[in-house]
């Protein structure tokens, strides 16, 4: 017997499987390879079932009986737990209005139905709540897309990547990420055809390694200035497509005086670059010189570099980098930004009207509860309350403090750092024991129901059943459920509704039962086709109606940081920072294989496919005495952290590289001995999003012993 099912995870894989059963029990899962190619590639979906059935999972309702962040609790009844919510629901609201009310951002349940909507739910309908924008993983990039296209469908299907002549995956690490269901097989696809692929990043990563790339390594946050760079060369080699700057783009002018040193008297030539990127001259030219002969040429950009305190310019000057060559809207070519696809239709709740309009950037929310603008958290089926956000030590500071927030709810799945500092904190059901349906990452002609596979474990619940109850308490139930009183209702309510305008689609008894649909008709995207093969009816939804290279809209902003052009600003926490001298290294993460986000971080199995450690420069660890399977010591003024250093010349010299996602552990000094990056992380947002900068970071290390 089997049944049929797929992840809900924030990872791009998406994966469609047969859950095989015994007994009543699943004892394999068998992916769908043909389908879902990514699993190819990806081993996280051989934890699912260690994972998620897992003797550490939550297993009932508790409330706090030490301090905030002791992780000492006393189990309650379900009764009690939603009683003691809706008290203090009440009372903040009460005491501080309705805007003291703030659901976290999270990602663990990436599905249709989603714990934070339906909260958000709840309170849009008993007077409002504090909401938010950006996410923790784009900020930067969706942000300042729309300022240069004048939207965020940028990106363009895969499959035309066979279609470049050349691939840089700029800061692009999809092996490891696992981007999407088809982009890494499209890239091996690409590498058999012989389309040149060129990996730019720091660390010689998993992708540069499977594709047998070339790897350039440039400086964390130094992407503006190689991309400046690479289009200052261009121009002065008259390899610029003229044509496509005067007839798509508005004030390119205005940036060629800024590159050719015009304006200031400092071309940002290959010279001028080397000394800020660490790449050789020589390479910055051949690198512009390869990408502007190759007709067409792609330029993925991945969501690493913009993570980073200067990280709107380099997207800008990225995309400007695009357009120079005259790659937007050439099928094989890109236009760079936040890359989104523009695919089907997908299924969606639809939250009732907020009463309270403001909205803060998600990365900003500790500066709130500090503020003591919020005093009631709901984080639901996320570990962004502290594991997964900056400066972990401050973060947990203030969380502490009970004048500043005054109640936590947390439901999750196991006793994470971010469920330690909960109030109440509540068991959720995994999704092997929920339905839900869940859409593609990026690009797919897909969608998949997730199938209840096993019972709840102990008396866990999906949250959408104990905020019945509260809604109930509140007076508010008929408003909440609208007559849904199950997840499977809203499911089919949405899916039916979603086969208006996606009629391929089977009925929802079926698509339940094969656990989602392959579409039989494929789409195929490419950003911008439309406005450069008919630009007369079809112009740039900007405010010029061109690709807006100057910004009058950042210039009338007048943001420190943000010139209205993609000139290469400096941002916090580089190599030119005075920091610098007290902190000698760059310090970035990387999404491991093993890990989704911190998903899978207690699975034995996968830590040894990949053990944590912090990847450091063989010439570097020499010069500290560090021996590969060392223990060293890595810290800065926010924290420290003791790590066993991966001894490697896969990285840059003055870089140091550890895997974000690993549940925090700190000892009673201190210091983190499970090697969370965020302990070192600053909270500082970036200028322009107010977004996350977790790769810009500098950091000192100390060796604390050899193995022998």
């Amino acid at each position: 017997m089997f049944v049929n099912s797929a992840g809900r995870f924030n990872c791009g894989g998406r994966c469609s499987f047969r859950a095989v059963m015994e007994e009543g029990k699943p004892v394999r899962l068998v992916f769908n390879a043909e389908k879902t190619p990514c699993v190819k590639h990806c081993p996280r979906h051989a934890g699912y079932l260690s994972t998620f059935l897992s003797e550490e999972r939550l297993r009932y309702p508790m409330k706090r009986t030490g301090k905030r962040g002791e992780g000492a609790f006393a189990r309650i009844s379900w009764d009690e737990a939603v009683g003691i919510i809706t008290e203090n629901w009440r009372v903040v609201k009460r005491q501080y209005g309705p805007a003291s009310r703030y659901v976290n951002y999270s990602s663990g349940v990436s599905a249709l139905a989603r714990p934070d909507y339906f909260a958000k739910r709840l309170l849009a309908l008993d007077g409002g709540f504090l909401d938010k924008y950006n996410s923790y993983s784009t900020a930067c990039t969706a942000f300042v897309t729309p300022y240069i296209y004048g939207t965020t469908l940028s990106g363009s299907s895969s499959v035309f990547l066979l279609k470049s002549k050349l691939i840089i995956l700029w800061g692009h690490n999809p092996a490891e990420t696992i981007f999407g269901a088809y982009l890494m097989e499209n890239l091996i696809h690409a590498k058999k055809a012989g389309i040149p692929i060129i990996v730019l990043d720091p660390r010689r990563n998993m992708t540069a390694d499977k594709l047998n790339a070339r790897w350039v390594p440039l400086r964390p946050g130094t992407d503006g200035a190689l991309a400046c760079a690479m289009t200052c060369e261009i121009i002065m080699g008259q390899k610029e497509d003229r044509p496509f700057l005067d007839t798509f783009c508005e004030g390119f002018d205005k940036y060629e005086d800024y590159l050719t040193g015009k304006t200031d008297g400092v071309p940002k030539s290959a010279e001028w670059a080397a000394a800020i990127t660490g790449i050789p001259v020589d390479t910055i030219r051949g690198l512009a010189r390869e990408y502007a002969d190759a007709k067409p040429a792609a330029i993925l950009s991945g969501w690493g570099p913009q993570r980073t305190s200067n990280g709107e310019q380099g997207v800008r000057a990225i995309a400007a980098l695009c357009c120079v060559a005259g790659n937007v809207g050439k099928e094989g070519g890109g236009a760079g930004g936040v890359g989104y696809v523009k695919g089907r239709f997908q299924p969606a709740l639809r939250y009732p009207p907020n009463p309270v309009t403001e909205a803060i950037p998600s990365f900003t929310w500790t500066d709130e509860v500090d503020r003591g603008t919020i005093k009631m958290i709901l984080n639901l089926g996320g570990n962004t309350l502290l594991n997964q956000h900056s400066d972990i030590n401050k973060t947990a500071a203030i969380l502490r403090d009970e004048s500043k927030c005054a109640f936590i709810v947390v439901s999750d799945l196991f006793m994470t750092g971010s469920a330690r500092f909960a109030d109440i904190l509540l068991p959720a059901t995994s999704f092997l024991e929920t339905a839900n349906i869940t859409m593609p990452w990026e690009e797919g002609d897909y969608l998949l129901h997730t199938n209840k596979i096993v019972e709840p474990v102990g008396e866990s619940r999906f949250e959408y059943d104990w905020l019945c109850e509260a809604a109930r308490k509140l007076g508010l139930f008929e408003a909440f459920t609208e007559g849904k009183t199950s997840v499977d209702d809203w499911l089919r309510s949405a899916y039916d509704e979603l086969r208006t305008v996606e009629q391929e689609l089977p009925p929802y008894g079926k698509f339940r039962a094969e656990g989602g649909y392959f579409y039989k008709q494929k789409t195929a995207y490419t950003a911008f086709k439309k406005q450069i093969e008919d630009f007369a009816h079809n112009p740039f939804p900007t405010p010029s109606g061109k690709i807006e290279i100057y910004s009058k809209r950042l210039a009338d902003r007048a943001i420190p940081g943000i010139p209205a052009i993609p000139a290469y600003t400096e941002g916090f926490e580089t190599i030119h920072d005075p920091l610098i001298k007290r902190y000698p290294f760059q310090l970035i993460g990387w999404h491991t294989r093993r890990r989704c986000h911190s998903i899978h971080d207690n699975n034995p199995r996968l830590e040894k496919l990949d053990p944590q450690c912090c990847v450091i420069n063989s010439e570097d660890a020499a010069s500290y005495g560090v021996r590969d399977g060392g223990i060293i010591e890595v810290f800065n003024g926010r924290g420290r952290i003791r790590i066993k250093a991966r001894v490697t010349d896969g990285i840059m010299r003055g870089v140091l590289a550890i895997a974000q996602g690993a549940w925090w552990q700190p000892d009673e000094e201190g210091a983190d001995l499970r090697g969370n990056i965020n302990t070192l992380t600053t909270l500082r947002p970036t200028p322009l999003a107010q977004g996350n900068p977790q790769h810009s970071n500098l950091a000192a290390v100390i060796l604390v012993t050899n193995p022998k």
